[in-house]
């Protein structure tokens, strides 16, 4: 297999990525024909997963927009993954000229593409850690030099908790994070769930051995469970919905079915 120029030296592109995969269904560039070959084989499944990936990008677009009309204006995006068009510091910037992005992703392909795309930037970074290990995150130098955590900052979790299983202590994460944050910031999150799906749960399941196959795990919360990351918050206007429904753009009707898959918040730390 040919390494593309863009590819960091020293990961296995034998091996599928999560975040790889990801960029596919959002029709990017930055994967290879293993992350192609997973993706295609969890769409046997769950054809509308590029349509659920819309959605989550789409909802992060409008609670972006939500925190700085909200003058909320630092923003930590972990799992960022690898950037596409419409981004956390796009999205963000063109609201607020003050506007700052530390983007956290343990993926080397999402990492070094992200600086380079933010190559001049002096407004967005990126750090390689894991949300497994919040002090790594909370005390990297890009977070200290770009964000004041005496402010509030916008918290982003999108499209990635679900990839944490209960050993993993993701709700102790969550609230290790959110309790370095100041009054007033916002905790962003999404997470994939069997509740929504317009199929029967075996069948998703099967999407699921897929992930479970690449040894990334993906775990199913229901709307009950997802709702503990909110802990410490409160739940900003509609509360915990499928993504089209959290302050719509236009009328839910015009969307795929798959897009009401899973779960999107945004809460607020008092």
């Amino acid at each position: 297999m040919e390494r593309p120029a863009w590819a960091p030296p020293g990961i296995d592109i034998s091996v599928p990525s999560v975040s790889r995969m990801y960029d596919f269904y959002l029709g990017g560039s930055h994967n290879f024909e293993v992350d192609r070959e997973a993706a295609r084989k969890a769409m046997e499944f769950l054809p509308g997963l590029p349509k659920i990936m819309q959605a989550n990008r789409a909802f992060m677009r409008r609670a972006v927009r939500h925190a700085v009309d909200s003058d909320v204006t630092q923003f930590l995006d972990i799992g960022s993954g690898i950037p596409t068009f419409g981004n956390v510091h796009e999205v963000a910037q063109a609201a607020s000229e003050s506007a700052r992005v530390v983007y956290v992703d343990h993926d080397p392909v999402a990492v070094a593409h992200s600086r380079a795309v933010l190559a001049g930037d002096d407004r967005s970074a990126v750090v390689a850690a894991d949300l497994r290990k919040p002090r790594d995150i909370l005390h990297s130098r890009e977070v200290g030099e770009l964000l004041d955590l005496d402010r509030p900052v916008a918290l982003l979790l999108v499209a990635v908790l679900h990839f944490l299983e209960d050993e993993d202590e993701p709700y102790e994460a969550v609230a290790e994070l959110l309790d370095a944050l100041a009054p007033g910031s916002l905790l962003v999150l999404t997470h994939a769930s069997y509740e929504g799906i317009p199929v029967s749960q075996e069948r998703a399941g099967g999407a699921v051995g897929v992930y479970r196959d690449i040894r990334n795990p993906l775990v199913m919360r229901s709307r009950e469970e997802i709702t503990r990351f909110f802990d410490g918050t409160e739940l900003v206007a509609p509360g915990l919905v499928p993504m089209p429904h959290w302050r719509p753009d236009h009328p839910d009707e015009e969307e795929d079915p798959f897009a009401f898959s899973g779960f999107a918040g945004v809460g607020r730390k008092a």
